[in-house]
């Protein structure tokens, strides 16, 4: 079965996202939706799953689809485990009759219809939905402690691990996940990674995630120039070939513009003479080598690069010394000793809930140790990107526009400067006088890169910078940070940024140990055997 668009246009006030879109996507090809932040991936995913109407046009799609769910709040007063198995709307259904008419009195009727109930759960193997579930959970790092309890009850991240396990359950013909890896630490992500790899039906995934998408799509569905183009391959073979696309026709238009060129030099020239013919034969030449207007790509890429401080740090930027914290009677972080030198770039992994966002709020003091001791190098400057972006701009007015909060942050900055740094994070014109309240999570995130690389800093400190940033950004990113002089310290769960950064690894491992690795994340991954 295939998922199939018709027609398909969105438009919203002020822009078209997509025109007319005709495209199938076949079973057995998993499909990476790409396109920069705003150009309506989500957008066409909410119609593809029916959440939301086309401008015009028509979807089909299985029956059995698999949707990534994102309404937590609905689930919040019931079972995990029953959650997953409502992955299957026919079985579950036929769970929940059957659980109805055991409470009747029971007559021919009721006996007669329990029978086929009991026929379609036996179709939709329900006999072994529990363990079919659990086994999903498990995958996904969800304890077997947790399938009775209500997901409420348990943390917001194991709750979006349930949801993805619900829009795996019950062998659909196709699979819709927007995000999948957001809420997923590494070792999850491989999981579902193997899980997709071996899916037979058809999939539409987006993803920021690179090492995802080049590890399970086939193909990659590109939202660009109003339409969706597909190319075969993952997404490093789509960059190779769309770059190759481009680099033809910028060559192109050089070429049509000198040839233009020398034409108008011969009209110009013999304009008013005896070669008339000659003269509107160039000119006709001239309006079929003139570029029409073309709708215009959506690719954008911030240039990210953050100048470190001249004042120089020792060769010990800092050393922690037994440190201890924890919340009420939890403990996270238990007599954790390490040193930093100057030039480290410092990978942090693990799974959600260990301490990696503890760790680095005590590092760049926002965040009071319980015991032990951080003692900064000489001369130390650090720059740090939080998790919770509202930790930074909670404290803007409801005016205070992009422009502002970039001048507030840094005193005595000239306003050239900041525009410089606007434009270089993709504000444009009237997008720097954008309010800060109004800034959706990707904008945000570029606004406090744009702050840092206009701050004074030897250090850089970033905590999951790459949620809510498209592929493009993740990339410049992870470009800024290698090419960065002094010592960078990251945690994040995007795979190809710590490979393409870390030089050291700080891994917070299931036993509670936090294991320093003197080393890249995939000598890691070989030393110890990490899946």
């Amino acid at each position: 079965m295939s998922i199939v668009l018709d027609k398909i246009s969105k438009r919203i006030p002020g822009k078209t996202l997509f025109e007319d879109v005709m495209a199938s996507f076949e079973k057995g090809h998993r499909y990476g939706l790409t396109g920069p932040n705003g150009s309506g991936k989500t957008t066409l995913l909410k119609i593809i799953m029916g959440f939301e109407e086309p401008t015009t046009g028509k979807v089909f799609i299985p029956e059995r689809t698999g949707i990534l769910r994102q309404n937590i709040e609905d689930f919040r007063d019931e079972k995990v485990i029953d959650v997953v198995i409502q992955g299957n709307k026919r079985l579950w259904g036929a769970l929940q009759e059957r659980d109805r008419l055991y409470e009747v009195e029971m007559d021919d009727e009721v006996g007669m219809r329990l029978g086929e109930l009991e026929g379609v759960i036996a179709e939709e193997d329900g006999y072994s939905a529990e363990a079919n579930a659990e086994i999903l959970l498990r995958g996904m790092g969800v304890g077997s402690e947790l399938l009775e309890r209500s997901m409420g009850t348990i943390p917001i991240d194991l709750q979006f691990k349930v949801l993805l396990c619900q829009a795996l359950f019950g062998e659909p013909q196709a699979l819709l996940l927007d995000e999948p890896t957001n809420h997923l630490d590494l070792d999850a992500i491989a999981w579902l990674e193997k899980f997709l790899f071996n899916f037979k039906g058809v999939l539409i995934v987006t993803s920021h995630d690179r090492h995802f998408l080049n590890s399970v799509t086939t193909d990659i569905a590109d939202i660009d120039y109003e339409t969706i183009i597909v190319y075969p391959g993952n997404y490093d073979a789509m960059v190779a070939t769309k770059s190759a696309v481009r680099e033809r026709s910028e060559q192109d238009a050089k070429s049509k513009e000198k040839k233009i060129a020398q034409l108008k030099e011969f009209v110009a020239k013999f304009g008013a003479g005896t070669r008339a013919s000659q003269v509107q034969s160039r000119v006709k030449e001239i309006d079929r080598l003139t570029p029409q207007d073309q709708k215009k790509s959506n690719i954008q890429r911030p240039y990210i690069r953050f100048i470190p401080s001249e004042k120089s740090p020792g060769k010990i930027v800092l050393k922690i010394d037994g440190l201890d914290k924890g919340y009420g009677d939890h403990p996270v972080i238990k007599k954790f000793t390490c040193e930093i030198d100057r030039g480290d770039k410092i990978g942090i992994i693990g799974a959600n809930g260990r301490g990696k966002s503890t760790l680095l709020k005590l590092i760049s003091g926002n965040l009071a140790p319980d015991d032990g001791k951080i003692t900064y190098g000489h001369q130390v400057q650090i720059s740090y990107f939080p998790q919770n972006h509202n930790d930074f701009i909670e404290k803007a007015s409801s005016t205070e526009t992009a422009f502002d909060w970039l001048r507030n942050a840094k005193k005595g900055v000239y306003d050239q400067d900041i525009r410089a740094s606007l434009g270089k994070m993709l504000f444009g014109g009237d997008d720097a006088f954008k309010p800060v309240k109004t800034l959706s999570g990707g904008e945000t995130a570029r606004l406090i890169l744009a702050s840092m690389m206009m701050q004074e800093h030897n250090v850089l400190i970033l905590d999951e910078p790459n949620n809510h940033l498209d592929l493009e950004a993740v990339s410049a990113l992870a470009w800024g940070l290698k090419e960065y002089k002094e010592t960078v310290i990251v945690a994040c769960h995007d795979r190809s940024l710590i490979e393409e950064v870390a030089n050291k690894i700080i891994a917070f491992e299931p036993n509670g140990v936090i294991r320093i690795f003197k080393g890249s994340y995939p000598e890691y991954l070989e030393r110890f055997g990490q899946k």
